[in-house]
């Protein structure tokens, strides 16, 4: 089964850049492990929430807005797209995650197939 993985960092929390990650050592063994066990099968990482903007439809015009639809006490920072045998082992792996262990969560969706 298919699953997105949303990362979620605490607003206000570390913001690691594409090449902090690529040399933090709790990244890069589990980038290491999923990439070697050939699960991740997508994925991005995101730019921060405040460079956000939010698109709204009201009769004709368009609204436009900055920054995430709602206030929330974490933002989406990445996502991966996972391929794996079910539920328990999508949430074994997203409970692996660097960010889950640092205070933030991951998300853990089935993807419609």
């Amino acid at each position: 089964m298919k699953y997105v993985m949303f990362i979620c960092t605490p607003v206000g929390g570390e913001e690691l850049s594409p090449a902090e990650i690529a040399e933090d050592p709790r990244f890069t063994s589990y980038i290491q492990e999923v990439r070697t066990r050939g699960v991740v099968k997508g994925g991005a990482r995101l730019r921060p929430a405040a460079d956000a903007t939010t698109v709204r439809v009201q009769g004709a015009e368009v609204l436009l807005s900055d920054g995430p639809f709602a206030e929330t006490k974490e933002y989406v920072a990445g996502f991966d797209v996972v391929e794996v045998a079910d539920l328990d082992e999508a949430i074994a792996l997203a409970s692996r995650h660097p960010a889950a262990l640092a205070g933030g969560s991951v998300e853990v969706r089935p993807v419609w197939e």
